[in-house]
């Protein structure tokens, strides 16, 4: 998979099997593919959410995850990654991210595809606003999500 293969940013939805199909054909070797799919949630923080809007800055964005990705390459025995996150207005149940690691074994993938989900939580440069009865909030990182990034070894400075 080339490297322009391995960063999707998109206002389309994804299919969980195509994309692991497209992983799996890059090598013979692979026998582990772990996947994370977020999804819009109708509740954050104790409120409804109607609806979620997913903005950022077309280049720096994909950058950005490139490196995260490069950097779990360096940290485990993976054999591919993909990443596709969405943005533009999205509903609840829709989904909004797609991680999906390959490597030889399950261990490496699993942490992988943990990393680079706690990775993208914190330092992938998206902005989301939420719909919500009291109005339109945007959403800061949470503190939780700097810690499971800390466990890596990373500090978010987010707080």
């Amino acid at each position: 998979m080339s490297v322009a293969d391995r960063v999707s940013i998109q206002t389309a939805d994804f299919d969980l099997s195509t994309e692991v199909a497209r992983l799996r054909e890059q090598d013979k070797g692979v026998g582990a593919v772990c996947s994370f799919i977020g999804t819009v949630r109708d509740r954050n923080d104790g409120q409804a959410v109607s609806a979620m809007e997913l903005e950022h800055y077309p280049g720096m964005t994909e950058k950005a995850i490139e490196a995260m990705i490069d950097e779990a390459f360096r940290r485990f025995q993976i054999l591919g990654a993909r990443v596709i996150h969405r943005v533009g207005p999205l509903q609840p149940l829709d989904q909004i991210v797609l991680v999906v690691v390959s490597s030889a074994h399950r261990g490496q993938s699993f942490q992988a595809c943990e990393f680079l989900m706690d990775y993208l939580k914190t330092q992938a440069p998206f902005w989301k606003k939420e719909e919500t009865p009291a109005g339109a909030r945007w959403v800061d990182a949470r503190v939780s999500d700097d810690a499971a990034l800390a466990r890596w070894g990373i500090q978010a400075g987010n707080a």
